[in-house]
């Protein structure tokens, strides 16, 4: 069994550092042919000098690519245009994984009919907690937690696969598709749902994934991401996103105004609660309903004003998918 594990990093290469560490430290077990693409997203600092010194005592295990093209997506999209192996896994440069991710990757994928998996994002904190923190909105800082049990990714449980902790078989990459160039964080904004995406074009393919709490990474939260202006920011693009998605591909939900009706209803709601947090700024609940504003503003600049990057790709079109067949498991 082989994996390629596809990095994309831009501008970061203390953090990267710790992310190649783990990479390179973590036991493999045999049976699993393991190497590792850092895609350098256009940086300006040592990444390429990084990169070449940890590759040199590798063995050929580590792998370095330049894609000049900026975004997230471009670059992951690069790395697994270029892979061969049989899964391909996803971290990002903030990241760092476990001991045992290698041998979880082993285990779950001894069974044909997995055909991708995700794991928690435990937070490696740079900075004390806040205690303004909503619990629904974690996933703003990379914060991912489902608890102790294996749940199938699906109508009945409401996790959603995270690119930055991703392991996805190959043949159903190319069965469903690119990551969408449009979508994912550059250095112009925050886009995002990039995953959220392909985690729902996985599903529409037919494709059987499974969250495993064993499959875990630290992920490193800067002190610069818990300011509430962060939050803010980063749910207005989260929102912008999916406007712009939701141009390419319309949701099966009531509209008014050409935006979803919940939208609109869970942001006219949280009006009196993000009133509250005028007054009591440490209140998570207030400040949980004034980011659901934040989001409602996003999603219609994303849905009437956002245009495509210039250095983005097409956008990714996907009609017509068809669940997979067994020989597309192979």
């Amino acid at each position: 069994m082989q994996l390629d594990v596809i990095l994309p990093t831009c501008d970061r290469e203390d953090l990267l550092v710790r992310a190649l560490e783990s990479l390179l430290r973590a036991p493999v077990p045999p049976g699993l042919d393991v190497r590792i693409t850092v895609v350098d997203n256009n940086s300006t600092d040592g990444t390429r000098a990084l990169v070449t010194g940890f590759a040199a005592r590798c063995n050929g295990r580590l792998r370095y690519m330049f894609e000049p093209r900026q975004g997230r997506s471009l670059a992951l999209n690069s790395g697994i245009a270029q892979s061969r192996a049989d899964l391909i896994g996803m971290i990002d440069d903030d990241e760092e994984i476990d001991e045992g991710w290698y041998h979880c990757i082993a285990r779950l994928f001894a069974d044909p009919n997995i055909d991708f998996i995700g794991g928690p994002y435990v937070p490696r904190w740079g900075a004390p907690q806040v205690p303004w923190l909503p619990t629904a909105y974690r996933g703003v800082i990379g914060w991912v937690d489902a608890g102790p049990e294996r749940r199938v990714y699906g109508p009945e449980f409401a996790g959603m696969l995270m690119g930055g902790n991703a392991v996805i078989r190959r043949t159903l990459l190319h069965a469903v598709g690119p990551y969408d160039a449009n979508l994912g964080r550059t250095r112009k904004g925050l886009m995002s749902c990039e995953d959220e995406d392909m985690f729902q074009r996985l599903l529409a393919a037919g494709a059987r994934g499974m969250y495993v709490p064993d499959l875990i990474i630290h992920h490193y939260v800067p002190p610069e991401r818990l300011t509430k202006r962060y939050f803010r920011s980063w749910c207005f693009w989260r929102g912008v996103s999916r406007g712009v998605l939701d141009r390419e591909r319309p949701q099966a939900v009531r509209y008014a105004m050409g935006v979803p009706r919940y939208l609109i209803g869970s942001a006219v709601r949280s009006l009196p609660g993000a009133l509250v947090g005028v007054f009591n700024r440490s209140d998570p609940d207030a400040f949980a309903a004034e980011l659901s504003v934040w989001d409602l503003a996003g999603f219609m600049y994303g849905r009437y004003r956002r245009t495509p990057d210039s250095d983005s790709a097409p956008p990714v079109v996907v009609e017509h998918l068809q669940p997979l067949g067994p020989e597309a498991r192979k």
